[in-house]
């Protein structure tokens, strides 16, 4: 092999260690830089098809969401509030089997459905864009329940 051969060898793998370095600095830069802002991580492992109902308190707001693994494995969330009853206090729901009941006006939805509607009354989507996966688990972000928080101002539960 020539010099010049053994010099552009050389010049690739420093390149390929160069570029594997710098993915792998910036991966843990993000993680450490954002490891602080979460609010609410959800261990996947422990969502199942009984609703978590998740507690979290927003500058002083007390709030709660929901972690589900609907029938097609995918885990979905959402806040524990209705997005047209969240106003009387009494729009949060509780689950009977496969069904959430609205506790406001009584309207029934199924598990599967949670993430998938937006509008009407049905909890509060929290959709991709505003949570991570992380892996193992799901973020939260405590800016994104901050921006939440007026969904239950007046929430009575």
């Amino acid at each position: 092999m020539s010099n010049k051969n053994n010099a552009r060898c050389i010049g690739v793998l420093f390149s390929a260690f160069a570029l594997a370095f710098s993915v792998q600095t910036a991966f843990a830069e993000t993680s450490t830089k954002k490891a602080a802002d979460w609010g609410v991580v959800i261990d996947k492992k422990k969502v199942t098809n009984v609703a978590a109902f998740i507690p979290y308190t927003a500058n002083g707001t007390k709030m709660e969401l929901i972690a589900i693994r609907a029938s097609d494995g995918t885990i979905r969330t959402a806040l524990n509030t209705c997005q047209v009853c969240y106003n009387s206090g009494r729009g949060f729901y509780k689950q009977e089997g496969d069904v959430f009941v609205c506790q406001n006006c009584g309207n029934r939805f199924k598990a599967d459905q949670i993430e998938k509607i937006k509008g009407g009354c049905n909890p509060v989507p929290i959709l991709s864009s505003d949570k991570t996966d992380l892996g193992d688990t799901i973020g939260i972000s405590k800016s994104y329940l901050e921006s939440v928080t007026p969904y239950f101002a007046r929430w009575k539960k």
